[in-house]
């Protein structure tokens, strides 16, 4: 009852990180995270524990395997895992259930779900992601083109996840989405204005799904343009998020 109360009040769990015992990442996966995921770098010190406590048991929760004779490394394993640890961090749970396989082909691959090519996919049937490691890889090297596919297809699972799991940062998630979803259908003006933009890509508007994706990357890319030109949706991602670090 006191959760909920706070949830109802500060639309954010009460705690966030609770655990007995910090688990230790490896020395060379620690030196890949400090090295090539600049995000951790922004983190206080304590958030960096936590950071690679959680980076530790997602990398141990989930199977990754290559496609097409695609060697796993630790730095497929690290930069992947950190982008899902990253983009959960402010919600209590983490391991983003719906997901158990992570595939990684070494470029973009044919998919038998529409018979085209795909540089990434969610399949929550088969609770898996799939990635074109070269163009995970791209979503890094520009930091600012709001291009991340890493992100893009990890938010489409934490979205679905959200849906079938009642945690309370999935339930946050969700009652937040519903609140920027009836902001902008209630104010056409606000939703020609992102559409007239071009700050998003076109590619946000084909469905709910795909809008919560790409606007999102844009929020972890380019959080201050973000917040300069939309700072009611800014504040609804944040929100959904639960973000409250690093910046932004």
């Amino acid at each position: 009852m006191i959760e909920k109360a706070y949830v109802f009040r500060k639309k954010k769990p009460l705690y966030i990180h609770k655990y007995l015992f910090l688990r230790k990442l490896p020395h060379k996966q620690q030196y890949i995270l400090r090295q090539r995921f600049s995000f951790y770098n922004k983190l206080t010190k304590q958030q960096q524990d936590y950071f690679k406590h959680r980076l530790t048991l997602f990398i141990k929760d989930k199977d990754f395997i290559g496609r097409e004779g695609f060697v796993i490394t630790d730095d497929i394993k690290v930069l992947i895992s950190a982008t899902a640890v990253m983009l959960t961090f402010g919600f209590r749970d983490f391991y983003i259930g719906i997901i158990d396989k992570i595939f990684i082909y070494p470029d973009a691959f044919f998919s038998n779900t529409n018979k085209e090519y795909h540089k990434g996919e969610f399949n929550p049937g088969l609770r898996t992601i799939v990635l074109s490691w070269k163009d995970f890889k791209e979503g890094y090297e520009i930091s600012n083109d709001n291009l991340n596919l890493g992100i893009h297809e990890f938010v489409h699972a934490i979205h679905l996840n959200s849906v079938k799991e009642h945690d309370v940062s999935s339930n946050i998630f969700q009652d937040t989405f519903k609140e920027l979803t009836n902001l902008l259908s209630s104010n056409q003006q606000m939703k020609n204005k992102l559409i007239e933009s071009k700050y998003f890509r076109d590619y946000a508007f084909s469905n709910q799904y795909e809008f919560i994706a790409v606007i999102i990357e844009n929020f972890i890319e380019t959080p201050l343009e973000f917040r300069k030109q939309f700072p009611e949706v800014y504040s609804k991602v944040k929100q959904m998020l639960n973000f409250d670090f690093a910046g932004y």
